[in-house]
This record gives structure tokens, sequence and C-alpha cells, in this order.
């Protein structure tokens, strides 16, 4: 990534899309992440992320979105969910978004140097940068599940293994990510520990 003197950008980027029909955006320089494919879209940061605004009008993954659809047609008519089944109600959306498969994430912290501080300190602020906004996670590190790992000089990338605690939506949850240093992204995703209610 190329930052001039001002701060801009000028990494070009592709639009990319799994099979959740789930936005992202990627360096175009480098191969597509594994379970992504090209999204029909590539240019600046902002283009992209324009892009994916005007495209993506439900959040929803579209495992969700059939299995919703499917529960609003066994209401429609008259027949009951299975038992066991878990009906997402408005609240969990988000919660629920980020457990299912990996979202593209990247610290808040602006440089390499900051991040690995606020790691040391054990805490971090996390940003899933595929949901409305941007969705920024304040977690507290488990300290022996973290690692940062690679090295610069034997041209091994840099990476750093997040894994940690916190409450989304009054639902305990853990949050495992891999940022790669050297681009400050990565992917993520959260895990429900405790049940949902």
């Amino acid at each position: 990534m190329m930052i001039d003197n001002d701060g801009a950008d000028d990494t070009v980027y592709r639009v990319v899309l799994n099979h959740e029909e789930q936005y992202s955006i990627w360096p175009a320089g480098r191969e597509n992440p594994l379970g992504w494919t090209d999204g029909g879209k590539t240019g600046t940061k902002t283009e992209c992320l324009a892009h994916i605004d005007e495209v993506w009008t439900d959040m929803r993954p579209l495992s969700l979105r059939l299995e919703m659809e499917k529960d609003a047609g066994q209401q429609n008519t008259g027949a009951k969910a299975p038992i066991g089944s878990h009906r997402v109600d408005a609240h969990d959306d988000l919660l629920m978004y980020l457990s299912r498969g990996n979202h593209p994430v990247e610290p808040t912290a602006k440089s390499v140097e900051q991040f690995l501080e606020r790691i040391e300190s054990g805490y971090v602020n996390i940003k899933f940068t595929d949901t409305r906004g941007g969705t920024v996670l304040g977690i507290k590190l488990d300290p022996v599940e973290c690692k940062v790992a690679g090295d610069k000089l034997e041209h091994q990338p840099r990476k750093a293994h997040i894994v940690g605690e916190l409450t989304l939506n009054y639902q305990p949850v853990r949050l495992i990510a891999d940022v790669e240093l050297d681009s400050l992204t990565g992917f993520g995703h959260l895990e429900i520990t405790g049940g949902v209610s």
C-alpha cells in the first residue's frame, strides 16, 4: 500500500463477493482471499465502497435471508418452525451476521507501532469494514491466544492473531481475527460463547 505525504491511500482495490452475497474490498494486485470472487468493480477505496453501498441493499447473509423467508412462509401458512430453530430478532442481526463466516477487518490504530502497543496493553479496537458505516468493537485480549508472527527482514508476512472477549447485544462473544501488519487489514469473525437469548 502506498501512502503519499498527505495520508491519501493510492492503492487500487477491487470489490469482492462471497457465497453469502456479502461484499468487501481487496487490493487489486493480490489474489482474492479463499471463498471470495470478483464483484465487478475496481478503483480507489472510496469508489469501491460507494459501489458496495449502492448495490448491497440487504446486509443479511444469503443463508439468513433464505431462512427468514422460509420462517415467514411457515408463519403465513400457519406451520410451526422446527423445534430448536432460532428466529433472529432485529437486535440480533449484527451479532448473527458477524458470527457467520469471515469478514474483512482492520484495527483502528493509525500505524503498526500503535497497533502493537495496543496489543501489548491488552486492549484493541477492531473494525468490521463490511457493515454499513463499519462496526468498531473494543475487545479485551486473551494474552495466551494472541500472537504476532513473521519477520520483515526474512520476507515473511508479519501477522497478528487477535483473540479476545466482549459483550455484543447482551451476549458474551469471542472475537477472532488475523491482521496483516504491513497493510493493517485482515479477516475475522465472532463466536457466540453464551446461549442466544
